[in-house]
């Protein structure tokens, strides 16, 4: 791999994931995935393990997408059911309607954090004249940055709510990465993606984007241009140069 640094003479817009990116949630999805999945596995299969499984099946993915590789992986099959299921019937939504609202409870309890080294380099992306995007699979992306206080460090965000109305696949479909980069008016080449799971480091290269940089507190950055275990160790060098006409 290569040094960990983004080349502002090279990139001119960065676009961040938000789950175990910037905001301190990927802990909290794996734990709420961990309850559902262990009541539905309940004399059906061993219970779900809440690192192995979650990081190979679930993180990364948009919520369906994740039950249904995760129970396949089971040899588990499932109705799709509909979204107006009851949460935690025995259905794919169901199953990912019980995890959002167990999850949104403990948001709406104990609020949400963004990474310190996160805010420091979105803060020094911007001052150097870098232009900045979240991206999500969440269609609660919007509050939970909100939360997390860092709403105003995004010039725009894509989130699931974002990806239904435009019929966008997730991760590791790139497309989301790239209606990013669209609305950004740049080409993939002159965006770097900032991921932590395997599926966006995939996502980043299928889209041909300039720097795909992993945080790799969850996994091993396999693919990625650059990896870090932290944000903080990532560098800036270079400045964006204003357009002229």
């Amino acid at each position: 791999m290569n040094e960990p640094v983004i080349d502002l003479t090279v990139i001119s817009a960065v676009v961040f994931d938000t789950d175990g990116v910037v905001t301190d949630t990927a802990r909290g999805h794996a734990a709420a995935w961990k309850h559902v999945f262990d009541a539905f596995l309940r004399g059906r299969s061993t219970p779900f393990d809440i690192r192995d499984d979650y990081l190979r099946h679930v993180d990364g993915r948009p919520r369906l997408d994740g039950i249904r590789t995760f129970l396949a992986a089971r040899g588990i099959e499932l109705p799709e059911g509909a979204p107006d299921d009851e949460p935690g019937a025995p259905t794919v939504h169901g199953l990912g309607l019980a995890k959002d609202r167990l999850f949104m409870e403990q948001v709406d309890k104990y609020g949400v954090a963004a990474f310190p080294a996160t805010v420091a380099l979105l803060h020094e992306l911007r001052r150097r004249g870098a232009r900045t995007a979240a991206v999500s699979a969440s269609l609660h992306a919007r509050k939970l940055v909100g939360s997390a206080g860092v709403t105003h460090l995004f010039d725009l965000m894509v989130d699931g709510n974002d990806a239904a109305l435009m019929n966008l696949p997730g991760p590791p479909d790139p497309a989301r990465y790239l209606e990013a980069a669209r609305r950004l008016d740049l080409p993939a080449a002159k965006v770097a993606v900032v991921v932590s799971a395997l599926p966006g480091i995939e996502a980043g290269r299928k889209g041909g984007f300039g720097l795909v940089a992993a945080v790799t507190t969850g996994g091993d950055g396999a693919g990625a241009h650059v990896a870090v275990p932290d944000l903080g160790e990532l560098g800036v060098t270079g400045r964006v140069l204003p357009l002229t006409s």
